[in-house]
Order: C-alpha cells, then structure tokens, then sequence
C-alpha cells in the first residue's frame, strides 16, 4: 500500500512548485529580461535573463524542487553581484510555466536554454549552476554540451540513491519514474567541476553527494561545508570562497 502511493505521488514529493499569476510583476534589484520560451508546441518557459555591463561570463542556473522565480530569482542575484550575467527558468508547472512534466522534458527544456544562450554567448562564457534537484538537470546538460564549467550545489549521486535512504524497506527502484543519474553524467563532463555540499544536509544526504567525488573524474573538485544544511551553505565563508574561486 505504501509502495503504490509512493509511485503514484512520487511527482508531489518531487516537486514541490507554486504558481504565480501570469500577470505577476517580478521586482529584483538588478537588470532582467522576463523570458517566454516556447520549448515545444504545448510549453511555455518562463526564465529571467539578469544582465550587468561586462559581464565575466554568464550563470544557466537549475533550481531547487520548491517554490518559483519570485524566490529563486532573488538567490540568483548572488552571483549578478559577482558581476555574471545569470539565465534561471522555472521548471513545467512552476511559477508562469506550463506543460506537463517528465525527466525528459526538464531535460529538453534545459537543452533550450542553453542553446539560447548560445546565441548570445560563447560556450566557453557559459558556466551550468544546479542546485539540489536542478543538480540532476545541470549534469545531463554537462554530459551533452561543451561550457566553461559545471557547479553543483547539494547534488545527489541520482534521485535513486536519495529515495533508498529515505524509504529503506520499499523497493524503490521498481516504483521511481524519475531517475536522474548524476553519477553517469559526470563522467562524460571535460571540464571542471565544482560540487559543494554540507555534512548536516537533511534532504541530500551529504554521503549521496560525496559518493560523486568517487567517481573517477580528474577535473573534479568537492568542498565540504562543516555544519552546514541543505539550505543555509550561503552562511558558511567556505561556500563564499569556492564561489569566488571558480567565478573569475
């Protein structure tokens, strides 16, 4: 019983978004373009184009599972301050965007964004940022494409790995639709990689995230935040220090 109500609601333990009116008026301190893309014939992304005056180079930023561009356009504007340029969307049935959901097509809705970027950008300008489920999301774009580098905020080693420390006695890997593999796209990454996780984390294991370090990855880099949660590493200098490492 337990086990067919974790496959049939896996999708609302998930993702947890909040929508917004489409008439919503974003207010930021920094510059943006309020972005309407049109990813397939039935969705509408959503996404925010913060911009400064030379720019070091320009952030695609994935998200956390909760709430919507009203709140995470705020977390984005750490890095407009470290003078990037920074391209966040919501996810299908977040904020103002539409569409139905699938690992699949978060997957195609990030591989657009990029290529947007593309256009306005060198690849070599382009830094992946994922933060806790957007990690998964980052990586597979990694695995794909060719950017300056990939920075991963609480990653998991995939969603697999997180659901067998939550649900320990439910065979799991029967029930989950999603899946998101970040071991098995890191490896195909040719570029740095940065990943920062706290051992309190209490949402993504910090033993999920640490196994990734294990992988064999030369251009790999992991810090570990002493004390620090799945939500509060801004509080910590060593976060503010590897940010500002990899951000030149």
């Amino acid at each position: 019983m337990i086990g067919s109500a974790l496959y049939f609601f896996q999708e609302k333990l998930l993702f947890l978004p909040t929508t917004l009116e489409q008439d919503y008026h974003y207010q930021f301190n920094h510059t943006f373009e309020e972005l309407f893309l049109k990813t397939d014939e039935n969705t509408i992304i959503n996404a925010l184009h913060f911009k400064v005056e030379n720019p070091k180079g320009v952030i695609l930023y994935f998200h956390g599972n909760a709430g919507d561009l009203s709140r995470w356009g705020t977390i984005a504007e750490y890095f407009v301050e470290k003078q990037h340029d920074v391209l966040i969307m919501d996810y299908r049935t977040y904020g103002k965007s539409t569409g139905k959901l699938s690992e699949a097509a978060l997957y195609h809705d990030a591989q657009y964004c990029y290529d947007y970027l593309l256009k306005h950008y060198a690849a070599d300008q382009i830094t992946l940022y994922g933060r806790s489920l957007g990690t998964g999301i980052a990586s597979y774009l990694a695995s794909k494409n060719h950017p300056k580098q990939l920075i991963l905020e609480t990653p998991y080693y995939s969603i697999l790995d997180v659901a067998k420390d939550r649900f320990p006695i439910l065979p799991v890997k029967q029930l989950l639709k999603y899946h998101f593999p970040t071991y098995q796209y890191l490896p195909k990454a040719t570029f740095p990689i940065t990943i920062i996780h706290g051992t309190a984390d209490g949402v993504v294991p910090y033993a999920s995230g640490k196994k990734l370090s294990e992988l064999p990855i030369e251009n790999l880099k992991f810090t570990t935040v002493e004390g620090a949660g799945h939500n509060n590493l801004i509080e910590f200098e060593d976060y503010h220090n590897t940010i500002k490492a990899v951000l030149f």
